[in-house]
């Protein structure tokens, strides 16, 4: 870089302005000059009222101790006297008080009709009663500031009179207005000659500066076409050269941040996962387009929002134990309606001296997964459970059996007949997970046919009406005269039935009906199974599709079922294209209905 000649040096302008700031600089020290002698003149002022006061208190305070007889003078003409000879202040008045609040004398011989009168001054009367008053008024006819003192005369310890001084102060004020004026006009032809010589040199600097400011105005909207023009060879030259150099570096490096922009903002807003970027402070400034779903909030109102916040966590974690946190954390977002777990997970942005300097999330929606996992468990319990009960029933009876029951010819049968009925359990429990297991799986056919529902229920409430007889259980039947067909899976759709029959075989009471009712609506066909058991509590109705799931779980093992009947019938009328709900009261009884797509075709005869 070449060197800048002295007399082009910015520098030297510099330091021209600088002595005319000076200049400017010395008007204020001048101003502050003047308030200091007005302060010095008032103080003086003062110091010289305080002189004159005490000196005549002490005089008064001499001739009052005076004998007096008819020969010598009155003390009003002594006090007269001596106001005369020490007090000849200009534009000040004196009182002299007795301890009576009679007036004894007056430096203003204008007012000496007051003489030999009371006073009524408060001021007099609180320095009769031995305290000092100083302060400043305001005449109220002229208007001039006024200095007034009231001061007790003593005599052996006690106040025999008082002094009341007061004294203009205006012509202290007439001076310093003088000198404000003289000021005043200096600054002006100071202010006059720095403004002359500060545009001229202002010129040859603003200049190339306002160049520059325009172009970095250009710059900020995003225009680097423009260059700024250099005046001259000095440092504001230079410094336009260096603002041109710039300007182009500035364009390359937009565009390299514009496509690395591009590219991370078309990375963020296909990922499958939720990215939240977060300052040091824990504040949020970036947040993708699937964090906002899983999140369910717009970016603009969670911008500048703590992380902490957004996250649920104020009252389990800290941003500070949150940088710490290395393993992902899970979020719970559920409410009374549904069930909405996130996994979070935490990455910490730190400078290369090791501070942090922000921290990304990433969000995984696991409902689903927990959800699975939940019910795996649950399904292992479950089974394990199911299995273990007549296992363990089993071998209790084999046991015995074992120990010499088998012997016995009353016993042993009914051993027997347990054991028997414990495995026929058994393998109704692992026909129905096979079952359901094949409905799970993708292979899982339905073979499809076109039947009568009216004729398939009447002969399966006819089969329950014969095998149900013993328990007195009574069947009704509202179902259409006529035949309705819909296209099912025969075998399945039976299973459906039986389970749903067979529970309400079950749990009705001796003597019960149960009323089976059959509907035609505009696209569906509605089965009703209506019986007069103990119901199910509204609490548990959510669950009575759930596998395993029982309301009274001993009495329901000791009908014999697996908790299976009812899921294995959701799954089949869904697999249908159905659907099936079940209402129920509680000591009332319970209904469950199946839904299947009306068909317009007729069956074969003979088919059931």
């Amino acid at each position: 870089m070449n060197k800048v000649g002295f007399f082009k040096s910015i520098h030297v302008k510099i330091v021209i302005i600088y002595v005319l700031l000076i200049l400017i600089a010395m008007q204020v020290i001048g101003v502050y000059f003047t308030k200091q002698l007005e302060d010095q003149l008032v103080d003086n002022f003062f110091e010289m009222l305080d002189e004159r006061a005490n000196l005549l208190s002490n005089l008064v305070e001499q001739e009052m101790k005076k004998t007096r007889d008819e020969t010598t003078p009155t003390l009003s003409a002594d006090i007269d006297i001596i106001l005369r000879e020490f007090f000849s202040i200009e534009n000040a008045e004196v009182q002299v008080v007795d301890k009576h609040n009679v007036v004894l004398s007056v430096s203003n011989f204008q007012k000496r009709h007051v003489i030999g009168q009371r006073t009524t001054e408060v001021r007099i009367k609180r320095a009769l009663l031995g305290t000092e008053d100083r302060d400043i008024l305001r005449d109220q006819n002229s208007g001039h500031r006024m200095r007034v003192l009231a001061v007790p005369v003593r005599s052996e310890n006690e106040t025999v009179g008082a002094i009341y001084i007061e004294a203009s102060m205006e012509e202290i004020y007439e001076q310093m207005q003088q000198i404000n004026q003289i000021l005043m006009t200096g600054t002006v032809i100071a202010l006059t000659i720095t403004a002359l010589l500060g545009i001229f040199l202002a010129r040859t600097i603003t200049r190339p500066i306002l160049d520059m400011r325009r172009q970095a105005h250009v710059l900020g909207k995003g225009d680097f076409s423009r260059q700024v023009r250099v005046y001259g060879k000095d440092e504001i030259g230079q410094l336009a050269l260096t603002f041109n150099e710039l300007t182009n570096k500035l364009k390359e490096a937009k565009a390299t941040t514009e496509a690395e922009k591009r590219k991370l903002s078309s990375v963020l807003s296909h990922m499958t996962d939720g990215v939240v970027a977060a300052d040091k402070e824990g504040k949020i400034i970036l947040i993708n387009t699937q964090a906002e779903i899983l999140l369910n909030v717009s970016q603009h109102e969670i911008l500048g929002l703590s992380i902490i916040e957004l996250l649920r966590l104020e009252n389990t974690m800290t941003l500070a134990e949150l940088y710490d946190h290395t393993d992902p954390l899970l979020l719970d977002f559920s409410d009374e309606d549904k069930q909405y777990l996130l996994e979070a997970s935490f990455s910490v942005i730190q400078k290369e001296e090791g501070s942090y300097s922000g921290i990304i999330t990433v969000l995984h929606d696991v409902t689903e997964q927990e959800k699975v996992e939940q019910e795996r468990r649950e399904f292992v319990a479950n089974v394990s459970h199911e299995l273990r009960t007549p296992l363990t029933s089993m071998k209790s009876y084999l046991e015995a059996l074992e120990d010499g029951a088998i012997h016995d010819p009353t016993i042993a049968p009914k051993f027997l007949n347990v054991t028997q009925t414990e495995t026929e359990r058994m393998i109704r429990l692992v026909n129905d997970l096979l079952q359901l297991s094949k409905m799970d799986s993708k292979d899982y056919r339905l073979y499809l046919e076109t039947i009568d529902i009216t004729q398939l229920l009447n002969h399966i409430i006819d089969r329950y009406e014969l095998v149900s007889n013993n328990e007195k259980i009574y069947f009704e039947r509202n179902l259409v005269d006529h035949p309705l067909f819909a296209t099912v899976d025969k075998d399945k759709m039976i299973q459906v039935l039986d389970n749903v029959l067979s529970n309400a075989v079950k749990y009705s009471p001796e003597g019960g009906e149960i009323c089976v009712t059959l509907e035609e609506e505009e696209k569906h066909l509605r089965i009703s199974v209506t019986d007069e058991g103990v119901g199910i509590p509204k609490d548990n109705l959510p669950q009575v599709f759930d596998r395993f799931y029982r309301v009274d779980k001993a009495r329901s093992r000791r009908l014999g079922g697996t908790g299976l009947g009812l899921a294995i019938a959701k799954q089949i009328t869904l697999a249908l294209g159905g659907s099936i709900s079940i209402d129920s009261e509680w000591n009332v009884g319970t209904t469950i209905t199946l839904t299947l797509p009306y068909s317009a075709e007729k069956v074969v005869e003979g088919n059931v």
